[in-house]
């Protein structure tokens, strides 16, 4: 892992490193290429991979996604499997241990009232001669959601997906995950029951997304797909977007830890590695203002690191992407912070709500040694989907609005049309919109 001082640094240097975002890179690994050139007779770059898969699953169904589910996952479906049955249901919850599922509850209470306290409300106003203008929230009919389910099992992300969307008031919510045996893992599932899930299918990767977009004979299609996936999900919703809408294009996990001298180096290395234990692509970067700090966070990094059950992804993370940059002062670290735009912001520091203000660009802010990035991620309340890969200056966080739209509402009466209707004929005619013009002109010539 990196230590690099700022001050003995080109400034552009330290940015490039800030900015560069592993979900930039697509490159395959040459297990994995060998593996789809077996499959698709080529030596295929993934977005070809993914239009390939996308563009048989609209046009074969079904049967494109249960050949791919073979061919990728080695996971053998049909038609009448493909779909979690309420058998599979009843042996998780035999399965499950019951504080696991307890604990599964009580941050989904916690999930919920967060997301109850984000709905926004339709409303109206009156203006001149009667008029009536208003804003109307409708939530959406039916949504999909993609819960990972390759190197880990992710029951928090079902809770985090469904339960806005049921809050929002969402008819229908389908939700896919892929499986290595043919079996979801049980807690999965009884998180989706507690969520509200309707119905769930077997299923992952870009044919996945591709079904939900366009629908099967057995999938139907919904308007819009939220959660995280690899690269083949993201660049399958790239691909689906406009079929239907998506959340983001989220890429791996991140985390960026503000640190002074009264940070604690065990805690700043235990939350680089919550981060670096997801995905050899995952990124964690620390920036201080303490130089013997940053040297006592990688010392601590690499102990930690032997005693972790996924220490080889974890390594494979840190010394790909991981990142320890000292700052000559807090206004720097928080100036480097906000250029990296990153999913998770620890401020590790003496007084962080001072900080606070000052932070423009992060998908969520985890305040104070006793605040670490795994509480959002599991039980707080507000939404672990996040903006990833610098996407936090424009994307938001998953959240209720995620599933509404809005539409507006206006009613003008007789007089309040005639008051305005030469203004809205000018603008009409100076755009070439005669017809538009004409649209008032009708009712003018009818009321004189």
């Amino acid at each position: 892992m990196k230590i690099i001082d700022s001050q003995q640094s080109d400034f552009d240097e330290v940015k490039k490193f800030l900015t560069k975002k592993s979900f930039d890179e697509v490159e395959l690994s040459p297990k994995i290429r060998e593996a789809n050139k077996k499959i698709f007779g080529a030596d295929l770059i993934a977005v070809e991979i993914v239009r390939k898969i996308v563009n048989d699953v609209r046009q074969d169904g079904d049967a494109a996604v249960i050949k791919y589910t073979k061919m990728i996952d080695g996971v053998d479906l049909n038609q009448n499997n493909l779909i979690v049955s309420e058998d599979e249901f009843i042996a998780a919850e035999k399965s499950a241990d019951s504080k696991i599922v307890e604990s599964l509850k009580k941050a989904a209470e916690n999930i919920k009232k967060f997301h109850v306290e984000q709905l926004p409300k339709s409303w109206i106003t009156y203006r001149e001669h009667g008029s009536i203008l208003g804003q109307a929230i409708v939530a959406l009919d039916r949504v999909g959601i993609y819960v990972p389910g390759g190197t880990a099992a992710y029951p928090s992300s079902v809770l985090m997906n469904a339960i806005p969307a049921k809050v929002a008031g969402v008819n229908e919510i389908i939700m896919v995950s892929p499986t290595k045996t043919g079996d979801l893992n049980p807690y999965v599932l009884i998180a989706a029951k507690i969520a509200g899930v309707d119905k769930i299918y077997k299923i992952g990767g870009a044919q996945a997304i591709a079904a939900l977009a366009f629908g099967t004979e057995k999938i139907p299609r919904v308007n819009k797909i939220t959660g995280p996936g690899n690269i083949f999900v993201t660049l399958a919703k790239k691909e689906v977007y406009g079929h239907c809408d998506i959340d983001m294009l989220a890429g791996p996990s991140e985390i960026l830890i503000i640190a002074d001298e009264t940070a604690d180096p065990i805690y700043t290395a235990a939350d680089m590695l919550s981060q670096a234990e997801h995905d050899p692509l995952a990124c964690s970067i620390v920036i201080t203002t303490d130089k013997n700090l940053a040297e006592k966070i990688a010392e601590e990094v690499q102990n930690q690191l032997e005693k972790l059950p996924r220490r080889e992804i974890a390594k494979a993370s840190i010394d790909r992407n991981g990142l320890i940059i000292i700052a000559k002062n807090l206004d720097e670290a928080i100036d480097f912070a906000n250029i990296s735009a990153p999913e998770h912001l620890e401020l590790l520091i003496s007084d962080p709500f001072n900080a606070l203000p000052k932070i423009k660009n992060a998908g969520a802010v985890f305040l104070g040694k006793y605040s670490p990035e795994p509480l959002g991620d599991y039980f707080a309340g507000p939404n672990h989907v996040l903006p990833t890969g610098g996407t936090a200056k424009f994307y938001s966080v998953l959240n209720v609005e995620t599933f509404l739209r809005r539409m507006s509402l206006i009613n003008y009466t007789k007089s309040a049309l005639l008051d305005v209707a030469e203004d809205i004929q000018r603008l009409a005619k100076a755009e070439g919109l005669n017809a538009h013009s004409e649209a008032i002109q009708k009712r003018i010539d009818d009321n004189k």
